[in-house]
Order: C-alpha cells, then sequence, then structure tokens
C-alpha cells in the first residue's frame, strides 16, 4: 500500500503509484522463481486491503503449509513497514526490522515507497513481487499443487473474463477511489471522485440485490477484492475518506453482502478493526494531524443475520470451508467484532 497524490495534477486528483515488482513465481519458475513450499514468505499488514486480500486467499486455499507468513505492525514510516509485533522488533523467519531490507536486497536503494503485501524468497532474503493483483491469482492458479483438499475454485476459467472485467471496475472506482476522495487535493477532485465511488456503489448494489456472489453462484476472486474495502467503509473511509453520502451500514444490499462474507471462515477471522483504525489514523497525519484515533463505530452488527441464503448459492462451490485459523495467525478477539 502506497500513496502517490501527483504534484503536477492541476486539479489535485490523486494518482496511485502503481509501478510494481512484478515477478511471478509459477509452477514452470519460468520467471526464475518456481513454486516450492517452504520457500517464501508473504509479509502482509492486517491494515492493509491490498494485503487483506491475500490473507483470505491463502487461508481459504489452505496455503498455510506452502507459504509462510509475517505480520508487520499497522504503522510504518517514510521509510518502511517493520515487523513492530514482533520479538526484538524482527521477522523470525527473515530476520530483519524493516522490510525495506528485503526490498533493497532486490533492488539496491530501491527508489520507490516500500508496499504490503510482499513475498519475500527466503534463501536470498530478496523480494520476488509486490504486484498485490497478480499475487492472489497465482495462489489460485499456480499453487494448485499445494492447496489443501476442498479448496474452493477463487478463479475457475470459464468466469475468469468475467472476474476479470467486474474486478476491474472494484479497483478503479472502488478500491481506488476511497483513496481517491481521501487524498483529493481539491474540491471539484474529491467531489469528481465521490460521485464516481458512490455510482460505482449504486451499481454494485444492483448487481448483488439478486445473486449472492458477484460472479456466479460460489465466492470468487472478485468477491475477495470488494470485501476488504467494505469491511473498513465505516470504520475508517466514511469519516477519514469523507467518503460520507451512506455509510456502508446504510446500504441494505452492500451491508447485508459484506455481513455474509464476513460471517464466512477466511474473512471476518482475517480483519483486525482495530489495526485499520491505527493505521489510517496513525499514518495519514496530513489528514488527521492530531493521531486521535476514534473509539468508535459499534462493530456487533457485523454478526447479526444477514438473511443472503435465500438467494442461493453455495459459498465454496464443491469445496468445503477451512478450518480454524493457525495458532499464531488468529486476529484478537478484542480487534474484531462481537
Amino acid at each position: 500500500m502506497s500513496y502517490v497524490a501527483d504534484p503536477s495534477a492541476s486539479d489535485g486528483e490523486f494518482n496511485r503509484d502503481t509501478d510494481y515488482i512484478t515477478t511471478r513465481i509459477t509452477a514452470d519458475g519460468r520467471d526464475g522463481y518456481a513454486v516450492e513450499p517452504g520457500r517464501y514468505r508473504l509479509v502482509v499488514a492486517r491494515a492493509c486491503p491490498w494485503a487483506n486480500r491475500t490473507i483470505i486467499v491463502r487461508r481459504l486455499l489452505g496455503l498455510e503449509d506452502a507459504i509462510s507468513i509475517g505480520f508487520c505492525g499497522p504503522t510504518h514510516d517514510e521509510r518502511s513497514w517493520t515487523f513492530d509485533l514482533d520479538p526484538d522488533g524482527r521477522d523470525p523467519v527473515l530476520g530483519i526490522h524493516f522490510l525495506r531490507d528485503a526490498y533493497n536486497k532486490r533492488i539496491p536503494d530501491y527508489p520507490k515507497g516500500v508496499t504490503v503485501p510482499a513475498i519475500v524468497d527466503i534463501p536470498t532474503g530478496e523480494v520476488v513481487t509486490n504486484d498485490f493483483a497478480q499475487i492472489t491469482l497465482d495462489f489460485s492458479t499456480e499453487w494448485t499443487a499445494y492447496h489443501r483438499d476442498g479448496a474452493p475454485q477463487l478463479y475457475p476459467d470459464p468466469l475468469r473474463d468475467e472476474i476479470d472485467e467486474v474486478a476491474q471496475r472494484i479497483y478503479t472506482e472502488v478500491n481506488n477511489g476511497v483513496y481517491r476522495c481521501g487524498f483529493a487535493g481539491s474540491q471539484q477532485a474529491y467531489e469528481k471522485a465521490y460521485d464516481r465511488l458512490f455510482t460505482a456503489l449504486d451499481w454494485l448494489s444492483e448487481r448483488l440485490e439478486n445473486q449472492r456472489y458477484l460472479v456466479g453462484d460460489t465466492i470468487t476472486e472478485a468477491d475477495v477484492r470488494l470485501f476488504t474495502t467494505l469491511a473498513r467503509f465505516d470504520p475508517v473511509y466514511h469519516g477519514h475518506f469523507k467518503t460520507n453520502r451512506s455509510k456502508l451500514s446504510e446500504m441494505p444490499v452492500l451491508w447485508a453482502y459484506a455481513r455474509d462474507l464476513f460471517q464466512t471462515p477466511g474473512f471476518g477471522d482475517t480483519t483486525d478493526f482495530v489495526q485499520i483504525k491505527q493505521h489510517y489514523y496513525l499514518v495519514h497525519t496530513d489528514i488527521n494531524p492530531t493521531g486521535v484515533v476514534p473509539k468508535g463505530p459499534d462493530l456487533s452488527n457485523w454478526l447479526s443475520p444477514h438473511g443472503r441464503e435465500a438467494l442461493g448459492g453455495r459459498p465454496f462451490g464443491d469445496g468445503t470451508a477451512p478450518g480454524p485459523t493457525r495458532e499464531g495467525e488468529r486476529v484478537p478477539e478484542a480487534h474484531s467484532a462481537g
């Protein structure tokens, strides 16, 4: 996750830096990094919506034994994400305090923002990729030999074109749309971004009114990509980013849809509301210079009945739900809903 406002944009519009390290880990190793259990470490921060996607997909597919995971703390400075949650502030596998060290191992004096998620090659200590959109697709398509029994098809071949189309609109208008509102440098840019965001949310409400999931009758990559933004909407985006036409809890279809996913193993149990609020309200000092983290909102309503079962659909298709979250990877109970 990085935030780059384009100073040359005369209208104050926010532009995201999308120049990622795009090396892929594949079954045939064509980029020099072959799929190999135990070789790679997924570095994430629970606060980050882009990283949260990878946590969800890794859990749904059962890749815990194949790809280890390291958690950064919820805050960072201009230099790097850090492993504040680990003893001595060092990742126990990589042995580093700053994620930037792994970036510099791959590209000396790495000139760009250090982002999560990132996958690190453990033997060399080098970042392989931080291309968050491709990482989850490759988990579904390149790591199939290490999926758990009963793993769902999150990117089924017959639906890929439609998933890609829906996911692209979600990315440009919703995932990135909230940032376009929050980091707008002018009233004009903000109002334009605001209108675009809620136009897309209205479109999603219409799409989901009579179908349980975004594409087909099972959970797919598209649902994962939308969920992480919806989960942050009321705790952060509504106030902090001024996306305040409506709270998520005031948009009936999307609110029920989000609760349906939240109550599905792999979604709510990977969502840390405390870290989410700490990240946005403490890191974005230009937006929130006091560093005050809001106490609300009440999150217990995430566990209320959603009624979406009436629309049919099978969350995991012919597969099964993942088992309990692994020890050491659980969100603290006080950080979740309930």
